[in-house]
């Protein structure tokens, strides 16, 4: 992969929706090299997808429940962790999941409407997988950052601070 399809990435990752046009005067191509690019890095999936970072908290009776959820597995032999982690994505309500080092194996990333449907996913979905040895479930109480998007800065105090 050339030095210009890396800086694509870069500027895309940053934003998604900067346009071609744009997009080829900031690396020095011309439009045609940007939009080959693109594809090419479409095709190879490279690029999976294009997203917008949205504050749900904001929109009236659309903010639900996201739960970060550590999971310890038994490894299949001659397969690791790849089969039962595909296993796991395919579920809906599955939104990430990785591979981690420490005391868990995976960490799942859920969303739901209400706490009680992410229990009923942890309770009647993903532990019953039959190589799941244990699950830890953390709620997210308040989103601060994602993908590198502050949320809910507020007003600054502009205000001169009196002191007697």
């Amino acid at each position: 992969m050339d030095q210009t399809a890396v800086e694509v990435l870069r500027i895309i990752e940053e934003n998604g929706r900067v346009a071609v046009p744009t997009l080829a005067k900031m690396v020095d191509a011309t439009e045609e090299e940007v939009q080959n690019i693109l594809k090419t890095l479409e095709d190879e999936k490279v690029i999976l997808g294009y997203s917008a970072v949205i504050d749900w908290s904001k929109v009236e009776k659309q903010e639900g429940v996201t739960a970060v959820i550590d999971v310890k597995v038994t490894p299949q032999r001659g397969v690791g962790f790849d089969e039962v982690a595909e296993r796991i994505y395919r579920f809906p309500e599955v939104k990430a999941l990785y591979l981690m080092s420490g005391a868990y194996d995976l960490s799942v990333v859920i969303e739901g409407k209400t706490m009680s449907e992410t229990a009923r996913f942890v309770s009647e979905k993903l532990s019953t997988v039959d190589t799941v040895i244990s699950t830890t479930t953390h709620f997210q109480l308040k989103k601060y950052k994602h993908d590198g998007v502050v949320f809910d800065q507020g007003e600054e105090d502009h205000r001169i601070v009196v002191t007697p």
